[in-house]
Parts: C-alpha cells; sequence; structure tokens
C-alpha cells in the first residue's frame, strides 16, 4: 500500500516542492535583477589583508652577515 494517497504523502511532495522552488525562485531573482545583487554584494565584507610586511633580506646579503660575524668571532 503507497502512502502517496494519504495525508502524509501529499505533505512530503509539498515540501520537496517548496525545497527545491525557494533557492530556484532565489537565484531567478538575482540574476535577473542587477540592483539586488549588487546591494548583497556590497554589504558582505570581503577577506582585507594587512598589509604587507619588509621583505627577509635576501641570501647574499644572509651569507655576508655571516662571513662578518664568523671574522669578529675568529678576531676574538
Amino acid at each position: 500500500m503507497s502512502s502517496v494517497g494519504t495525508s502524509k504523502g501529499i505533505l512530503e511532495i509539498a515540501k520537496f516542492g517548496l525545497y527545491v522552488s525557494v533557492p530556484i525562485i532565489l537565484m531567478y531573482s538575482f540574476a535577473n535583477n542587477n540592483k539586488n545583487l549588487q546591494k548583497i554584494i556590497g554589504t558582505r565584507p570581503y577577506i582585507v589583508y594587512p598589509p604587507e610586511g619588509p621583505r627577509p633580506q635576501s641570501p647574499e646579503e644572509l651569507r655576508e652577515m655571516a662571513r662578518e660575524l664568523a671574522r669578529k668571532n675568529n678576531i676574538r
């Protein structure tokens, strides 16, 4: 015996129709009205990265600093 003819089956069909139709209607309304889409996008904060910090020294500069420290340690 199928439960499609009962009130429980009709309720399930109505819920499924609602679950499927709401996203479709919302996407259709935003896709056709660009002002709504821009308003929604404008109110949402996006990722804001902090300003870029100082760059690390190049490998050549680091090697030169290591040589100077080695020379200073050898002199002592």
